[in-house]
């Protein structure tokens, strides 16, 4: 938990810092999550995170059913889910204020921390899926959420990708299952991430490196 724990609050935190250099142009930019733009998946993102807080006010279901890995399952990523998804980011980007943006995602995620960190260790949570998952499971979505969406806010934005190295080991470590990345892709996790997610094309020395090797990794359903 402490791990996964230390890798949300150091991505949300940097994300912040992000948003107070923003201005209302940046807000208004396409993302490469069509059709939000940066305003609509920053609300998108801000949401997810607050879930954390709203599930630990709910009734803990008796037994966890799924893990990380199974909540990413392409079961839920139907075409309702998905222009479900997408109506809420655009109705909760209405309520976008550029000015108390970075307040606001830093109350949201210190408050689904101070959540957490009250919580029992073997606490589980029931998702707006259904889901009932560990919290440190489901922890670890955010953390997917938070990282990977940073991803494509910053390419949106024209930034370096700004992914901290907590996120990113966490990340990594969901995509492959805790497997060994051939060395024959030399990828560190930042490209391991981008590659595996979509976020940037596989090279065809890559395909057939992935294919000798049997590398397989989580896909996200979609």
């Amino acid at each position: 938990m402490e791990t996964v724990r230390a890798a949300f609050r150091a991505e949300c935190a940097r994300l912040a810092e992000i948003l107070a250099g923003l201005d209302e142009a940046d807000l208004d930019r396409p993302t490469g999550c069509p059709p939000w733009t940066v305003r609509e998946l920053i609300a998108h993102v801000r949401t997810g995170v607050g879930r954390v807080t709203d599930m630990l006010a709910a009734p803990a279901p008796p037994t966890a059913e799924v893990d990380a890995a199974a909540y990413f399952g392409a079961a839920k990523f139907t075409p309702e889910v998905d222009a479900a998804r997408i109506a809420g980011g655009r109705r909760d980007a209405r309520q976008v204020d550029l000015d108390a943006l970075p307040a606001d995602l830093e109350r949201v995620w210190r408050a689904a921390d101070a959540a957490v960190a009250a919580a029992p260790p073997e606490r589980v949570v029931r998702t707006r899926h259904g889901d009932a998952m560990r919290l440190v499971e489901f922890l670890r979505t955010r953390v997917v959420e938070v990282g990977v969406h940073g991803l494509d806010l910053a390419a949106a934005l024209d930034r370096r990708p700004w992914l901290t190295a907590p996120a990113a080991e966490v990340i990594a470590d969901l995509l492959t299952g805790g497997r060994a990345v051939p060395a024959g892709l030399r990828w560190d996790r930042l490209t391991l991430i981008r590659k595996t997610t979509g976020r940037a094309a596989l090279t065809g020395v890559e395909r057939a490196e992935i294919d000798a090797a049997g590398f397989r990794w989580l896909a996200f359903g979609g």
